[in-house]
């Protein structure tokens, strides 16, 4: 059997292509950036791959010798109506290409709450390429297909946890909402074995099928089952007021900051959960409970500190923002021009020169500001703020030496900027 896995990169897609690759079975992985596919997945044959612009054209070559398709791709955040592109439009094309090309099975990892009760984009997309898969065959007699879908997927490395470890991790557990928001969680070793198993059992199935875990639980009682898996004490939640939990999302939707958006806010107070039976009567077994599945894999003191270090890693990067804001901001507005002139000229620089000195360097430091500010590039970004950094530094010194002594301390201060750009640069892990 040969497993075409498109969105491979992904949570799912590294696990669920790694379990096949244990297994001995042919994988070729899929994806944006083979890279990064080749670097996270090695040894085994990846292919490029965009969901939102790819046409048929493009698919029938890769799909030449593929048995089945899966497709994990998805995204977190909507930005310029990416859920419609991919999760809808590419996922057609791709299962328009499936048929075309003879591929014998196709399963798709969609969403729980795809449903006809689906009210938010995320969900309204996915159910759209739901319907267009089983609308294709709906007796799956030229092409099996299976529609998963799961509620919300944990294990280590995933959003999901990484949200609630963090909220587990504080010194007070952060409560979600009011705390009452049914979820039924599935750990994502027992979903990949469930996709597994799909991949196998004999057909024709044409089948949607819920994956959630054997228990509706809260929110709550879900960041209580981190904190235990943290190793950390019961004690009791600090409630923030919803007010601010949505200005929370709201902040982290236009800033990029975490999991956290309005829409999948709303999809946690609109609830997730589901019948398991189906689900264990097609897959053959049932998924492990929440404390069950998280000790197959215990938590160490690296997981802890990841939750607390965690909600920081926003909190530094947009601290770094503000300072070369500031920096780019201050000398052109509230600094008076003579003032500035003379700092110039006692480094050299006068004339005509003067000024563009002055206004590059402001907008040298705005450029590095609004970068950090909006996650754009940060690891180079930040990079290329240490030496600009190390520069003003240098010159400051030869220049002004007895600055040093000042009780204010100007260029002593640049040493802790300096770690805060250290720390940011190495904290950033989603973006280049």
């Amino acid at each position: 059997m040969h497993v075409l896995i498109v969105g491979a990169s992904g949570f799912v897609g590294r696990h669920l292509a790694g379990r096949l690759a244990t297994d001995g079975t042919r994988v070729t992985v899929a994806g944006r950036d083979t890279g990064k596919l080749a670097r996270l997945l090695p040894g085994l044959a990846a292919i490029g791959c965009d969901l939102a612009r790819d046409t048929m054209a493009d698919w029938l070559p890769r799909l030449t010798g593929v048995d089945v398709v899966v497709n994990c791709a998805g995204l977190i955040r909507d930005a310029g109506g990416r859920y419609a592109l991919v999760h809808d439009a590419g996922a057609r094309i791709l299962f328009d290409a499936c048929l075309a090309a003879g591929v014998t099975r196709v399963v798709q990892v969609s969403a729980l709450g795809a449903d006809d009760q689906a009210t938010t984009r995320y969900h309204l997309s996915k159910r759209a390429a739901d319907d267009h898969l089983a609308a294709l065959d709906p007796t799956g007699e030229r092409m099996d297909w299976v529609v998963l879908r799961p509620s919300l997927i944990v294990g280590r490395g995933g959003q999901s946890t990484a949200l609630f470890t963090c909220l587990a991790a504080a010194p007070l557990p952060i409560r979600l909402g009011p705390g009452n928001w049914l979820l039924q969680p599935i750990h994502v070793d027992d979903l990949v074995k469930a996709i597994v198993r799909l991949l196998h059992c004999a057909g024709p199935i044409a089948a949607r099928i819920d994956a959630a875990g054997p228990e509706a639980m809260t929110t709550d009682e879900i960041t209580l089952g981190f904190r235990r898996w943290l190793g950390l004490a019961p004690a009791r939640f600090l409630i923030v007021p919803r007010g601010l939990v949505a200005a929370s999302a709201w902040i982290g939707q236009r800033l990029g900051l975490g999991a956290a958006t309005p829409e999948s806010l709303a999809m946690l107070e609109a609830g997730n959960t589901g019948d398991p039976v189906p689900f264990e009567a097609a897959c053959g077994f049932r998924a492990a409970p929440l404390d069950a599945a998280l000790a197959r894999t215990p938590a160490t003191p690296m997981d802890l500190a990841e939750a607390r270090i965690a909600p920081l890693r926003s909190v530094l990067r947009i601290a770094l923002a503000l300072i070369w804001l500031a920096g780019g901001i201050v000398p052109l507005t509230l600094t008076p021009r003579a003032a500035s002139m003379a700092l110039l000229a006692r480094t050299g620089i006068t004339g005509g020169f003067a000024p563009i000195a002055l206004f590059g360097a402001s907008a040298i430091d705005f450029a590095i500001g609004m970068a950090l500010l909006f996650g754009f590039r940060v690891r180079s970004v930040s990079a290329a703020s240490i030496g600009m950094m190390a520069a003003y530094s240098a010159i400051l010194a030869a220049c002004f030496p007895a600055l040093w002594a000042d009780p204010f301390g100007p260029l002593v201060k640049n040493i802790a900027v300096l770690g805060l750009a250290l720390a940011v640069r190495a904290l950033e892990t989603d973006r280049g």
